[in-house]
């Protein structure tokens, strides 16, 4: 196993994968992103590189799937975006030996809260602006490439529905899905990313000061847990309280975004057809 220890000490579940598993989600990633390319006929990916750990396992294995020139990478600032950030991924970046480009995101979204000035001081509005404008940037580069965009959601967040629809999830597939936030974290140091990124403190940066887990109002080893057990898993709510030490509370909070994200994953609706 990675010496990084990549669990919190209250960690209420153990879901860390062996070796031997780490290095199968490994081969099976790096196979879909080269199966992915080539059924889209695309000449490689673009991806938006922001510093954390989702975006950063993804580039190693993008990489690692298609080489340096494969992966073209968006890093892509605005005011919500920490500089300790932005120096991060432009390290990814030169780390993996890739083209990258740094575009600011600040001027497409002032045009936005120019045009319409009375939504610019909601936090979440303007945030998912910032969020979007990315998402768009990476079609631009991706449709002029000919490649395909990479998204860096994981299983935690997809459950959650703990992204921007049609923001960091407008993206034509997402290689590190089936991982929880934990075995993403495991998996990034198992493929060699340095240590103070695997435990970089997750934010989605669409605020100054924002974190996942202040959000959420949980950690990401309890949200797992619960989502393992209770949401994928078979365990009821009393059950899970009894093998986990978590509340039924904070089982409550993640039933309410599951269920309240659910219109994230899947497609738009539309009325049942009529027989007439």
């Amino acid at each position: 196993m990675t010496d990084v220890d990549v669990l919190s000490e209250d960690a209420p579940l153990d879901l860390r994968l062996s070796d031997a598993e780490l290095e199968a989600h490994r081969e099976h990633i790096t196979t879909f992103i080269r199966d992915a390319v080539e059924a889209a006929g695309a000449d490689g990916t673009v991806l938006g590189l922001s510093g954390g750990i989702d975006s950063t396992l993804t580039a190693f294995l993008a990489v690692e799937a298609l080489g340096e020139e494969g992966l073209h990478g968006l890093i892509m600032p605005s005011v919500a975006n920490a500089d300790d950030m932005m120096s991060d991924a432009e390290g990814v970046a030169e780390m993996l030996g890739i083209k990258y480009d740094v575009v600011e995101v600040q001027p497409i979204a002032e045009t936005f809260f120019n045009t319409f000035p009375e939504a610019a001081n909601d936090r979440m509005a303007a945030g998912n602006i910032y969020v979007r404008a990315r998402g768009v940037l990476n079609y631009f580069v991706a449709n002029h490439e000919n490649r395909i965009v990479l998204g860096t959601g994981n299983r935690s967040e997809a459950l959650t529905g703990y992204f921007t629809k049609y923001g960091d999830q407008a993206v034509d597939c997402n290689p590190i899905g089936n991982l929880y936030k934990q075995q993403v974290r495991q998996l990034a140091a198992h493929v060699g990313v340095p240590e103070d990124l695997v435990m970089q403190t997750p934010s989605a940066e669409m605020w100054s000061g924002q974190t996942d887990e202040k959000e959420l109002g949980l950690t990401y080893d309890v949200l797992d847990a619960i989502l393992a057990l209770h949401i994928d898993g078979p365990l009821s709510k009393s059950a899970t309280v009894r093998h986990l030490d978590v509340t039924e509370a904070q089982i409550d909070r993640v039933v309410e975004l599951y269920e309240r994200s659910a219109h994230k994953r899947s497609m738009p609706p539309a009325p049942s057809p009529l027989n007439l």
